[in-house]
């Protein structure tokens, strides 16, 4: 799995830096999650006309009105799942596939879910080209989660709802951790993790600022 994601690259200082600068100097202190960042290539998963600010600090467009989130955001999602690795994330929302690719450094098993066909197909060709094979990714509504391999011990959603889907908390394993931004025009990064006996505690993170989630309803 490691192929070219372990290689030096023209892009290996700036992606040093990104982690030095954006992540180290702010409250990313899990280790594996630093070293992940360092070593997935960012700029492979941006349009190639923004590969040259791929390690900046700020989202970039994708296409079809979706972005790729800022460095900081992914780290700060990915550090507050507290993965295991062997755990079994869900990534909700993958887009260019970028946090699945960060996650599938860390964990055993990834299964992602893109609503928009076009970037779903191309995040596909993507991290196959870049052999995650630990990496599982379909078209559909990242609404209803993927009941079929739940329960998940990792729920990262890249999109915003307004407010938190059911069907998401239903497939948390006892012990895993939903992250989430929530809200329509005021969002919240939230982290909920349940419960041996079936209760969700829920903590509030951030003001973030997210695309809205896309629902098959709204396609129609």
């Amino acid at each position: 799995m490691d192929s070219i994601l372990d290689i030096d690259d023209d892009y290996s200082a700036p992606r040093a830096e990104m982690v030095n600068q954006q992540l180290r100097r702010r409250d990313i202190v899990d280790v594996r999650v630093l070293e992940a960042m360092g070593r997935v290539p960012r700029h492979l998963f941006v349009p190639d006309v923004y590969r040259s600010r791929a390690y900046g600090d700020h989202p970039l467009p994708i296409g079809h009105g979706q972005t790729i989130s800022q460095p900081y955001i992914v780290a700060l999602m990915t550090q507050l799942t507290q993965t295991r690795p062997t755990a079994k994330a869900l990534d909700v929302g993958t887009g260019s596939g970028y946090q699945a690719a960060v996650l599938g450094k860390l964990i055993d098993r990834v299964y992602g879910i893109e609503i928009l066909s076009e970037l779903a197909n191309i995040a596909r060709t993507r991290l196959q080209n870049l052999s995650y094979e630990n990496i599982t990714l379909q078209c559909g509504d990242g609404y209803q989660g993927w009941p079929e391999h739940a329960p998940f011990d990792v729920i990262i959603v890249a999109a915003a709802p307004n407010h938190i889907p059911q069907p998401l908390v239903d497939q948390l394993a006892s012990g895993g951790r939903l992250v989430l931004p929530v809200g329509q025009y005021h969002q919240q990064l939230m982290v909920m993790e349940k419960k041996s006996d079936g209760s969700v505690s829920q903590e509030n993170v951030a003001a973030v600022a997210f695309v809205p989630m896309t629902r098959k309803t709204d396609q129609q």
